[in-house]
């Protein structure tokens, strides 16, 4: 159906992208937009070849909130209906698009998690980064009764009619939870789907300022307590 888009940001994933891209021409017939972050390999040259693939490309990077921001954007302006979006560098299995469209159907956001009973370890990842996802997923349970159990993954699908109620503006790695405390103030409605832990050593493309975890952890932190006083504001 021409009337669902994928976005997949990607930064740097030339040995990885063209094997992406073909597991998710073969796992449906909906439009890809590849949202291109300013990489210094090979990533655009790769995917532009790439025939049936959209690309927009920044000048420089960005950043993944940024990109996401982007694709969104699309999305809307194209008149797409539902769009999903998944990462770069086969920690998602495309494989499980269909079911994300189909239960978007149902819900607001469809978020896949790594930390339901059903879902696979298939590569686990590090306990810092594990236990690090537990505290701010608790923390926003909290905040916004979402019963969520990954406050991360990047594996979701959204009905886009209700991404036009949403003013993004994260343009780093926090921009999933300024998603999830909008989406607690407008009302949307959250499911989630288990995928599997797919754990890349060496991938996970932080900025230098984030590569330490109490940093990521203050980060995280400042944008979950920025977007919810914001969203405090407007609420009735």
């Amino acid at each position: 159906m021409r009337d669902r888009l994928v976005i997949i940001p990607a930064y740097n994933e030339e040995p990885l992208i063209g094997q992406v891209l073909e597991r998710v021409l073969a796992s449906g017939p909906w439009d890809i937009l590849v949202v291109e972050d300013g990489s210094t390999d090979g990533t655009f040259e790769k995917v532009s070849s790439r025939r049936g693939v959209g690309v927009l490309r920044h000048s420089g990077r960005l950043g993944y909130g940024r990109s996401l921001i982007d694709g969104f954007r699309h999305a809307v302006a194209r008149g797409y209906r539902l769009a999903a979006t998944i990462d770069g560098d086969q920690q998602h299995e495309p494989e499980l698009l269909p079911r994300f469209f189909g239960e978007a159907e149902e819900a607001d956001i469809v978020s896949g998690s790594r930390y339901l009973q059903e879902s696979p370890v298939k590569a686990d990842a590090p306990h810092e980064r594990k236990s690090l996802n537990a505290v701010i997923t608790d923390y926003l349970r909290t905040l916004t009764g979402f019963a969520i159990t990954d406050a991360f993954c990047g594996y979701k699908a959204y009905r886009v009619e209700k991404l036009k109620s949403l003013r993004l503006s994260e343009e780093g790695y926090g921009l999933p939870l300024q998603v999830w405390i909008q989406a607690w103030a407008h009302g949307l409605t959250v499911r989630e789907l288990p995928v599997s832990l797919i754990y890349l050593e060496g991938r996970n493309n932080f900025i230098p300022e984030l590569e330490d975890p109490v940093a990521r952890y203050r980060y995280y932190m400042d944008v979950i307590k920025r977007e919810f006083t914001r969203c405090l504001t407007f609420l009735p």
